[in-house]
C-alpha cells in the first residue's frame, strides 16, 4: 500500500462516506487520515464510523490515523418573526439579549460574552461575512450598529467578530463531552476549534494528558497575532482557511498560509491546509483548474497534508475527489522544480541530538543515493524530526506502537509500520532490510540509512546512525 508521495490526504467522513465499504474505497483511492466532524452526528454514529475505520485498517494491514474535530463555540443570531429579513447599507440595526424574535430593526444575539467584549467601531460579520455591521454604541446586553454591507438574514446565522478577543474558552461543555468520548474511543488526533490564544491549548492539553496529538485550528485573527506561541503549544496545526477568510481580507489568506507552513516546518509540527480545496467536486466529477492549482500550491509549500471537507463528507464524488487530490500531489512531485521549491526553505537544525542525527541521515542518504531512511522510535519523535528536513529519500518509520504509527500517518513523507521490539541493533538492521525489500522500498545491494536511540526502547534518546546494505 505504498503511496509514492510525500503530502498526505486527510478526508472528512460524513453521510456520503461513512460505511466500511466507502471508507475502504477512500483509503484505496489515497486517503491517509480520516476526520470525524463532531459538529455533526452523535456519539453512536461516530463510534460506528471509528469501528469501520479500524476494520479497514485490519483488512489492509496499514495504520490509519483518525482525527476528531471538535465543534468549538458557535456564535449565532436567534430567530426572526418572519424567518427572514433584508438589511440595506446604512440601516440602523440593534442586537440584544432579549429572546423576542427579530425583525428589520433588531435581532436577538444570545451571547452575553459578545456584548462584554464589544467596543465602539467594532465590526460584526453575519452569515459568513455576507452582512457586515459596525458598532456605533453598546452597553450591557445590547449593541446599536449601522449596516455597512447589506443582504438577507435568516434564523441562526453565524456571527464573526474579526478584531475582538472574546472572553470564552475554546472548549464548550459539548466539546468536553466529545473530547472525553474521543479519548475513550482511541482517536489519534484531536482538532481544537476557536483557538484565540496559546492558553486555549494548555487547557486542552490538561484534559488530554497527552493521550492524543493536539491540533490547533487557525481560524481566528487573534491566534495569528500570537502565531509562533500557538504553534509551539500545539502538536500540529490546521490552516482553517474558510473561517480565517471570513475574518480576514481574502488577499491576506494565501500569504498567511505560506507563513504558517514555514513556521510549522521550522518547529517540526505537522501542518494541514484545509477548506474548499476541491470544492466544485461536491457536485462535479472534476475540479476547476484553479482548485487544482490551489492543492498544488500547498504541496509546493511543503504542507504535511491537504484536507477534503464537504467533498468527501457529503459530496456526490467522494472517491473521485480523493483520487484527484492524489493525482495532483503526485504530478507536482514529478515536476523537476519541486525539489528546488521545497529546498528553498530548509529550517536549520536545533542544538539537539535528534536533529543532529536526522540532519546527518539526510546528508548520508543523498551522498550514497540511499534507497531509504529508516527511523526506529517508540514515540515517533525521530520521524517527526526527520520529516522536518523534507528529504528526497523516502522515510520509513518502524515502531512497536500502533498508536505511534497511526499518529505518523499525517506526517510529510513518512510511511509507518508496526514491528516487534528489538533487543539489539543487529536485529533492527535485519528487520529494516527485510521490510525495505518486502515493501518495495529497496533492492538487494542498495544502501539504507538507519537512525535509532541507544539504549534501545528508551524514548528521547535518538543518538545513533548506521548505514546498511540490503542483502
Amino acid at each position: 500500500m505504498r503511496r509514492y508521495r510525500h503530502t498526505k490526504i486527510l478526508a472528512t467522513l460524513g453521510p456520503a462516506s461513512s460505511s466500511r465499504e466507502q471508507i475502504a474505497a477512500l483509503f484505496d483511492a489515497g486517503a491517509d487520515v480520516f476526520r470525524m466532524n463532531f459538529s455533526h452526528g452523535d456519539h453512536a454514529s461516530h463510534r460506528a464510523v471509528y469501528e469501520a475505520i479500524r476494520a479497514v485498517e485490519e483488512d489492509t494491514g496499514r495504520p490509519i490515523g483518525v482525527l476528531a474535530d471538535l465543534q468549538g463555540p458557535k456564535l449565532r443570531l436567534g430567530t426572526f418573526a418572519k424567518g427572514r429579513i433584508h438589511l440595506a447599507a446604512g440601516d440602523p440595526f440593534r442586537l440584544d439579549l432579549t429572546d423576542q424574535p427579530g425583525n428589520e430593526r433588531r435581532a436577538p444575539l444570545p451571547h452575553a460574552e459578545i456584548f462584554e467584549a464589544l467596543v465602539h467601531g467594532a465590526e460584526l460579520l453575519l452569515d459568513d461575512g455576507r452582512v457586515r455591521l459596525r458598532v456605533e454604541s453598546c452597553g450591557r446586553g445590547y449593541a446599536d450598529t449601522r449596516v455597512v454591507a447589506g443582504g438577507w438574514l435568516s434564523d441562526r446565522k453565524g456571527v464573526n467578530l474579526p478584531n475582538v478577543r472574546l472572553p470564552i474558552s475554546a472548549l464548550t461543555e459539548k466539546d468536553r463531552e466529545d473530547l472525553s468520548f474521543a479519548l475513550d474511543l482511541g482517536v489519534d488526533w484531536v482538532a481544537l476549534s476557536f483557538v484565540q490564544r496559546p492558553e486555549d491549548l494548555i487547557e486542552a492539553r490538561e484534559l488530554t494528558q497527552r493521550r492524543v496529538g493536539l491540533m490547533a485550528k487557525l481560524e481566528k485573527p487573534s491566534a495569528i497575532e500570537q502565531l509562533e506561541a500557538v504553534v509551539m503549544q500545539a502538536d500540529a496545526v490546521m490552516v482553517a482557511r474558510g473561517d480565517l477568510g471570513v475574518e480576514m481580507q481574502p488577499e491576506d489568506v494565501p500569504v498567511l498560509q505560506s507563513q504558517i507552513v514555514d513556521i510549522c516546518r521550522g518547529a517540526g509540527k505537522p501542518v494541514v491546509v484545509a477548506t474548499q480545496m476541491l470544492d466544485s467536486m461536491v457536485s462535479a466529477p472534476t475540479p476547476t483548474r484553479a482548485e487544482a492549482s490551489d492543492v498544488a500550491t500547498a504541496v509546493y509549500q511543503g504542507a504535511d497534508a491537504v484536507m477534503l471537507s464537504a467533498e468527501s463528507a457529503v459530496g456526490e464524488y467522494p472517491v473521485e475527489a480523493v483520487a484527484m487530490m492524489d493525482r495532483i500531489i503526485k504530478r507536482v512531485q514529478r515536476d523537476p522544480k519541486y525539489r528546488n521549491v521545497i529546498d528553498a526553505y530548509t529550517p536549520p537544525p536545533r542544538a539537539m541530538e535528534a536533529d543532529a542525527v536526522t540532519t546527518g541521515a539526510r546528508q548520508m542518504a543523498e551522498t550514497l543515493s540511499a534507497a531509504l531512511i529508516v527511523t526506529y522510535s517508540n514515540s515517533g519523535s525521530t520521524a517527526f524530526r526527520a520529516a522536518r528536513r523534507r528529504p528526497a529519500t523516502p522515510l520509513l518509520a518502524l515502531t512497536p506502537s500502533v498508536r505511534t504509527a497511526r499518529r505518523l500517518s499525517i506526517v510529510w513523507g513518512v510511511e509507518a509500520l508496526v514491528v516487534d521490539h528489538f533487543d539489539s541493533s543487529d536485529e533492527m538492521a535485519a528487520a529494516a532490510s527485510s521490510r525495505a525489500l518486502s515493501e518495495g522500498y529497496a533492492r538487494s545491494g542498495e544502501a539504507i540509512v538507519m537512525t535509532a536511540g541507544f539504549p534501545l526502547g528508551t524514548s528521547g534518546t535518538t543518538n545513533g546512525l548506521r548505514i546498511i546494505r540490503v542483502p
